[in-house]
């Protein structure tokens, strides 16, 4: 939305500056985008008056002039036809910029003489495009500044443009009077009385106009119009044609400048008929789709069944509220016009500009919505305006429909003001404001003004309140409690367990993967899935045509990506929501891992080392640590059959209770998928681990002996088919309260101990809490250990 100053001073009494506009706007929430002050590049020239002005001796073109300037006499050499003794001009001294040549004007010689300035032309100055000679101005004393001579002669050469970024809840603030009312309400000025007209139709309008049943709702709410006889449509004053040259609008003739103006000036969308280019009545009416229409930008259009269109007799002559016909444009030699306004429904107008790809300004308003209650004025305040220019004869008005009912009214509460937005603001203060944008206050109602569709409730009231007042006055206060002492956490605890989840796998070196919850069939099968309960209805493309019953598939296809651009040694993490089928509850969260290659870089001390199952098990213990998984677990066998037989195991707090899955994956699943192997992974499940009893804020007491452990190994020949775990489990129930660990630091087969046979070493710690432990006391725990291995395993203590 553009506007100039001299524009907005009509509707607005003031003495702010230019820079008081721009920064009041900007915090009324109607953004400046763009300020264009003429006089600020113009500052720096003077008037002069050329005293002498001789032929150059080495130029015939040029001519040697002595020029009188505020600095007194000075020499320019000027090769402008019109360059001679006596005239006012306009005078560039050096260091002085000239912004139509870009340049920065300097002493200088031009065929051997001195020239100390420039006298300059419009198009130098950036005034017009007229460069034929210098600048004569009829008046002006030496030294004044030029800016101050148009100022008084011809103001609109240096008339600032501020360009304003409109919101789409603001439709009122597409006309320079709406502008003008917020800077009044904020007391940047005051608001001028809005002009008025009062029409009396001198005859009956012989152009009858109806609306479609199927159009008065939702298409056209009221269509009102006149015919104006005997006008003479020739070029807009000069006032008009500046103001609209100003905004960047052509002007084209009277009559159009004249609905341009108000499009502007009150946000009225206007249009003009040619009425001896009509054929009996007007019509409003939707299209069957197929009719075409020549606009007055020169386009045809074709139209699709159901826009709103104006018809004459013999077809259609407007696209309704977005741009009129060529055929029954105005013209220079328009004599009878018709003058017409509607209210039409914004959202049709939006789909119809849409599909029909027309930007116009009317479009741009009609769509936003104007103010229905100002349709007979506007249409009233344009005759007369036609009239005052253009002459002619007025008809009576004639109208079809009817403008709509906006009348609605919300309670001020002053109180809210506070409560919503943090302000104190007197209760005579918010109901001065609300009166100064037009609002109407019976008691505690606010009614609201027509031309504010966006005020929609109590809460709209506040706003406004608010945004007068300036929202730079909000000062930044805490929060008050919802309730004393600590807050409740804000995280469920799932939410806790994803992010420490994260946390702890970056902390161990991973890199973080997010792979798509979308895979293809085969790679879904490997895993479990790929059945038609996970199937896409309309999938992206056929890599994606299944919900992912795994995370395992996604970091796998990542590490076939990185191992065939050469890199070998990877570990990949993500924490996602897989899928068992279509459903809601058919999902869960899981916490997935890979380590492909080497643990390390090689080096001269051969730490390199191929990633192994132990690998995954004691990240997987660690994330699950963090998680708040209880510190004794069993080692299970028993997953899916992605996993390798013989090299995986579930972390389970019972043969039902599973936390998460470790080991290496089956060949057969790193072949399909194209990974080099081997890879060892784990799997994580987030919602399977208990929530913790205490649920308060501290931790319980930190249980710690003062009493000396005692450790002691064992060593058991047992089949070779038993498995370590077996072994540790009875070892541990010999005595739950002594024994504090039970681990496995050896494993021998072979040699004496025969086919079939091995032999685990277990170091047993026992951590006495109320006494030193004796050394029969030592002896009877052991012979109890010793016990329950055999009784478990069937083996025997070695010897």
């Amino acid at each position: 939305m553009k506007f100039t100053l001299s524009w907005l001073k009509d509707h607005l009494d003031t003495t702010a500056t230019v820079d008081e506009i721009v920064e009041t706007l900007t915090d009324l929430g109607l953004e400046v985008e763009s300020v264009s002050d003429p006089a600020a590049r113009l500052h720096d020239f003077t008037i002069g008056k050329v005293i002498s002005a001789e032929k150059h001796p080495d130029a015939d073109k040029l001519r040697v002039c002595q020029v009188a300037t505020a600095a007194g006499e000075t020499q320019i050499i000027c090769g402008a036809p019109n360059a001679r003794e006596g005239i006012t001009v306009v005078i560039a001294s050096p260091g002085v910029y000239v912004p139509g040549i870009d340049t920065t004007i300097g002493v200088g010689k031009i065929r051997g003489i001195e020239s100390h300035g420039m006298m300059c032309s419009e198009r130098e100055m950036e005034l017009s495009d007229e460069h034929e000679g210098i600048i004569e101005l009829p008046s002006g004393e030496v030294g004044e500044r030029f800016t101050d001579w148009l100022a008084e002669n011809a103001p609109a050469k240096v008339d600032p443009v501020i360009e304003i970024a409109i919101t789409p809840n603001r439709p009122d603030a597409l006309g320079v009077r709406g502008i003008a009312r917020d800077l009044a309400a904020r007391g940047l000025g005051t608001l001028r009385p809005a002009a008025t007209a009062d029409i009396e139709g001198q005859f009956t309008c012989p152009v009858g106009i109806t609306i479609d049943e199927d159009t008065a709702e939702g298409g056209c709410h009221v269509f009102a119009g006149r015919l104006i006889r005997g006008v003479q449509n020739g070029p807009s004053p000069a006032w008009l044609q500046d103001r609209l040259r100003a905004i960047g609008l052509r002007p084209i003739s009277a009559l159009v400048d004249i609905t341009n103006f108000f499009t502007y000036d009150r946000n009225r969308p206007l249009h003009v008929f040619d009425a001896d280019k009509m054929a009996g009545n007007l019509r409003v009416h939707r299209t069957k789709g197929g009719e075409t229409l020549t606009g007055l930008d020169e386009k045809e259009y074709t139209f699709g069944p159901g826009q709103v269109v104006i018809s004459d007799d013999t077809g259609i002559e407007s696209i309704g509220g977005i741009m009129g016909g060529l055929a029954t444009g105005c013209t220079g030699e328009t004599v009878n016009v018709f003058l017409e306004a509607a209210v039409w429904d914004h959202i049709q107008i939006a789909m119809t500009g849409r599909a029909l790809r027309i930007n116009s300004d009317a479009r741009y308003r009609n769509e936003r919505g104007i103010d229905p209650a100002f349709n007979m004025e506007g249409l009233d305040l344009a005759t007369q305006m036609i009239l005052d220019l253009c002459g002619g004869t007025p008809s009576n008005r004639v109208v079809a429909g009817k403008v709509p009912d906006t009348a609605r009214a919300y309670r001020l509460d002053p109180a809210r003001v506070r409560s919503l937005v943090g302000m104190e603001i007197p209760e005579s203060d918010q109901r001065q404001t609300l009166t100064a944008l037009g609002f109407r206050l019976e008691g505690s109602m606010a009614h609201v003004p027509s031309w504010r569709p966006d005020i929609m409730g109590e809460a709209d009231l506040v706003e406004e309140v608010a945004r007068i007042a300036s929202l730079t006055r909000l000062e930044g206060r805490p929060m008050a409690r919802v309730q004393p002492g600590v807050p409740k956490p804000i995280l469920s605890p799932m939410q806790k367990r994803t992010q420490i989840a994260r946390r702890s796998a970056a902390a161990l070196g991973y890199n973080e993967c997010v792979t798509y919850s979308f895979i293809d069939r085969e790679a879904a099968a490997l895993f479990g899935g790929g059945g038609d309960a996970s199937r896409l209805a309309n999938p992206i493309s056929s890599e994606m045509s299944h919900l992912r019953p795994a995370l395992l598939p996604g970091l796998l296809q990542a590490a076939a990506r990185n191992q065939a651009r050469g890199i070998m040694d990877m570990a990949l993490f993500e924490v996602g929501h897989v899928f068992h089928g279509g459903e809601p509850d058919e999902q869960s969260l899981l916490v997935s891992g890979i380590l492909v290659g080497q643990t390390s870089p090689k080096n001269v001390h051969g730490g390199a080392r191929a990633a192994d199952l132990y690998d995954a098990k004691a990240d997987a213990e660690a994330i699950l640590a963090g998680m708040g998984a209880p510190a004794k677990v069993q080692i299970l066998r028993g997953p899916g059959d992605w996993w390798h037989p013989g090299r995986h195991g579930m972390i389970c707090l019972g043969p039902k209770k599973v936390l998460g899955v470790f080991g290496e994956l089956h060949p057969r699943v790193l072949h399909a998928l194209d990974v080099k192997g081997p890879v060892v992974a784990y799997t994580l499940y987030p919602q399977e681990i208990p929530l913790p009893r205490n649920t308060s804020a501290s931790r319980g007491a930190l249980g710690i002996s003062d009493l000396q452990a005692v450790e002691r190994d064992f060593a058991f020949v047992v089949d070779a088919g038993i498995e370590a775990a077996t072994l540790v489990n009875a070892a541990t129930g010999a005595d739950k309260a002594l024994i504090e660990r039970v681990r496995v630091f050896d494993e021998f087969i072979g040699g004496s101990l025969g086919e079939g046979k091995k032999s685990l070493a277990v170091t047993v710690r026992m951590q006495p809490r109320e006494k030193t432990l004796t050394e029969a006391e030592i002896e009877a725990v052991s012979a109890r250990i010793v016990e329950k291995v055999q009784k478990a395993t069937g083996g025997v203590l070695r010897g």
